[in-house]
């Protein structure tokens, strides 16, 4: 197919304006925190570059993208990789939509293009153009249209201390890992709700992650801080999405009817990744949409392997209630269907759960070679950090308290392989899930060499400074 005839739409996007939204209004009358040296004022360059995938990111991806008011128009030029440095010659000058926010850091445009009939198993180049110039050239490459082993990376919230202490871990990650295909987010990338200014954490985050999340796809789940706090005509508490959220990320609109701006799946090369909103099944009366969405959306897979992420944790590391709701709705369905991982974050600790009944029982049914239903993992990236709960040291197969982590999963046809890895880069947990003829998996502990349990000595935390993890 002609490049020229590449079909380019704009996602659908929400506008909200910082200064018009609730609650954001009644926050502003107090002094709100601001990152060091106030650096994410837009600019005439683009800046908060996010590669996003399609549902079948073989033939679409979309970005999404900021420049100050001055640009208008959302400009993006696309052309097939080269190995020289030619790329205007053949690229294409496509359109997008832009939407305004009048941001605490000033007045800016978000832009937004989807671009589809890509070829599978393609690199591509594109730029995007600000009032003052073009972006540098950023390079994707398309997935492969049938199956193929591939690498991702799982990340858990963020959240805070985005950029001084989160940006580490992430960098670590990419720098650890060769090539991965996408990043999977568990929610609260931001705080929105108790931190920073909501546009700087949005600027730490994209900062964070840097020339990355603008050249790998991005899977975002919403956590309960991507949601902000508003008052009903009645009076009574609620949330509603933040403004932020649906001009950065442009993802796919075949989620559940309700929350179609923060549900979505993604098959990549034999993997349905499906994305749920948590916050919403329990604070916004989208619970039955979602299983009912979720069970359809299981039902009509056709992959390999099937992996669903959301943010509050079935089974909880750090809160003394696991998450009861999501567990009646959910759990049901992850077992009939069979899912594979179930990937999470909220509770700020690491925890890898393959047995309600607890840790024991895990090993047993492990070691006979009993099959293996769901793995719950936890996971936290930033600097917020919680105390385990009274369950944590004999449930979970895995944890670690006040330790930041990353996350990589190899797809191979019939086996799935996790490692669970530490800012600095050490192994902590690993195992294999493997699948037999008859489809059944069973689970096999890695053998390789891992750090020892990480948690608090009191108040004393496992790297010998004060314990940060506080109770929930």
């Amino acid at each position: 197919m002609s490049l020229r005839k590449l079909l380019v739409g704009a996602a659908a996007i929400g506008l909200a304006a910082l200064s018009t939204t609730p609650g954001l209004a009644q926050e502003a009358a107090q002094p709100v925190p601001r990152s060091p040296g106030l650096p994410f004022k837009p600019k005439g360059l683009p800046d908060r570059i996010v590669l996003t995938a399609g549902a079948d990111p073989s033939r679409e991806m979309a970005v999404a993208w900021r420049t100050d008011p001055r640009q208008a128009s959302a400009e993006i030029q696309l052309a097939p990789a080269i190995d020289g440095p030619s790329l205007a010659f053949h690229a294409s000058t496509l359109s997008g939509t832009s939407k305004a926010i009048d941001s605490a850091n000033g007045p800016a445009l978000y832009h937004q293009a989807r671009l589809t009939g890509l070829s599978p198993d393609t690199a591509y180049v594109y730029r995007v153009k600000g009032a003052d110039g073009w972006s540098e050239w950023l390079q994707f490459h398309t997935a492969a249209a049938t199956f193929r082993p591939f690498r991702f990376l799982y990340l858990g919230d963020t959240q805070n201390g985005i950029l001084p202490i989160g940006s580490r871990v992430i960098r670590q990650g990419f720098q650890s890992t060769a090539a991965p295909a996408l990043v999977l987010h568990a929610g609260d990338l931001v705080a929105q709700r108790d931190d920073l200014d909501h546009d700087d954490e949005w600027g730490e985050w994209t900062a964070a992650g840097a020339y990355n999340f603008s050249t790998v796809p991005q899977l975002p789940a919403t956590g309960n801080h991507e949601y902000v706090d508003v008052t009903k005509p009645d009076g009574a508490e609620s949330r509603k999405l933040g403004p932020y959220w649906p001009l950065q990320f442009a993802l796919p609109a075949n989620g559940a009817e309700p929350v179609k701006e923060t549900t979505y799946y993604v098959d990549y090369q034999g993997v349905r990744f499906i994305i749920l909103d948590g916050t919403a099944a329990l604070d916004l009366g989208a619970l039955e949409a979602q299983t009912r969405w979720l069970d359809q959306t299981l039902a009509a897979s056709k992959a390999r392997w099937n992996i669903v992420t959301f943010h509050q944790p079935i089974f909880t590391c750090a809160r003394p209630q696991d998450t009861e709701k999501l567990k009646a709705a959910w759990k049901p369905v992850f077992e009939a269907r069979k899912v594979d991982l179930v990937l999470q974050g909220h509770d700020h600790c690491y925890a890898r759960l393959t047995s309600e009944a607890g840790k024991a029982d895990a090993a047993s049914r492990h070691a006979a070679g009993k099959p293996q239903g769901p793995v719950y993992v936890v996971s936290v990236v930033g600097s917020k950090m919680y105390a385990l709960n009274d369950r944590a040291l004999t449930q979970p197969d895995k944890v670690a308290a006040d330790t930041e982590f990353y996350q990589v999963i190899d797809v191979a046809a019939d086996t799935l392989g996790f490692a669970a890895y530490t800012a600095t880069g050490k192994l902590y947990d690993a195992f294999t899930l493997k699948r037999a003829k008859d489809g059944s998996k069973t689970l096999v502990e890695s053998k390789e060499s891992m750090l020892a349990q990480r948690v608090c000595n009191g108040a004393t935390g496992p790297d010998g400074a004060p314990c940060l993890g506080r109770a929930k």
